[in-house]
């Protein structure tokens, strides 16, 4: 019963409460975009993208999502089913896999969705690491696919760090208006 209970907690609500706090403190924020000029030519010419951003970047990349049609690679373990409801909540679609695995299922809805149009993103360092260290995936995807690959990332004067009870941390970065 108790594992019930925290399963119905992480997946009806805390994602619309995590969404709520991203919002609140997306209006604190003073946002400066730089070198966004091509993506921005290349949708007007209705091309898309892969988007790439370091794992422990991943707190404020749902507002990147200009656009509208985008999708994110999402482990699916617990964690994953967690953010993969809190991305529902920015228009943002998910693809449920990791390269690491090997799950062609993943890469095959990876380039479906390329193909229909949408922009992916994905964390080319993943959760296990090694950090900061693009895997070859992302690369032979871009390949692949023929779409270009773009790093993406934010950054701020000011940041917190936040830990949750079992070690798990991130950082909030911010800049104030």
């Amino acid at each position: 019963m108790n594992k019930q209970i925290k399963t119905f907690f992480m997946v009806k609500i805390l994602p619309p409460l995590i969404f709520l706090f991203l919002s609140m403190l997306r209006t604190t924020l003073k946002i400066k975009q730089v070198n966004n000029g091509r993506v921005i030519e290349g949708w007007k010419k209705g091309e898309n993208f892969i988007f790439c951003f370091w794992h422990g970047r991943l707190l404020m990349m749902p507002f990147a999502n200009v656009r509208g049609k985008g999708k994110v690679l999402i482990s699916r373990h617990r964690d994953g089913e967690l953010i993969a409801r809190v991305m529902a909540f920015f228009r943002l679609g998910s693809i449920r896999g990791s390269f690491r695995k090997g799950t062609v299922s993943s890469i095959r809805e990876i380039i479906n969705s390329l193909r229909e149009g949408y922009d992916v993103a994905i964390t080319p360092d993943g959760p296990k690491g090694p950090r900061h260290t693009v895997k070859d995936g992302i690369v032979e995807l871009s390949r692949l696919t023929g779409k270009a690959l773009v790093p993406i990332t934010y950054s701020a004067s000011k940041k917190k760090l936040f830990t949750l009870g079992t070690g798990l941390s991130f950082l909030i970065h911010f800049q104030q208006c």
